[in-house]
């Protein structure tokens, strides 16, 4: 193993740091999806996950918990991908 290989992956890293949050089930959702999924997401999808770990975390957690629905499709359609991979 070379040294460039165990080093970690800048973009993840950043990934990681951005899936931070205030609230710890954010935190924990976020996570566990990225642990589980991501590397199964097109690049559009993961273009839509960057836009949407801009939102403030207020608006997220309505998100996932159900008391909203974006009026994005494609951001709708992740949110519930989201929500499901982290159900199970």
């Amino acid at each position: 193993m070379n040294a460039v290989s165990s080093m970690p992956d800048k973009k993840d890293s950043r990934l990681r740091w951005r899936c931070r949050r205030g609230m710890l089930e954010l935190d924990l959702m976020l996570n566990n999806f990225i642990d589980r999924e991501y590397d199964e997401l097109d690049n559009e999808q993961k273009s839509l996950l960057d836009q949407l770990l801009d939102y403030p975390d207020q608006l997220l957690f309505d998100l996932f918990l159900g008391f909203m629905k974006s009026s994005d499709k494609d951001i709708d359609r992740l949110v519930s991908y989201i929500r499901k991979s982290v159900a199970t």
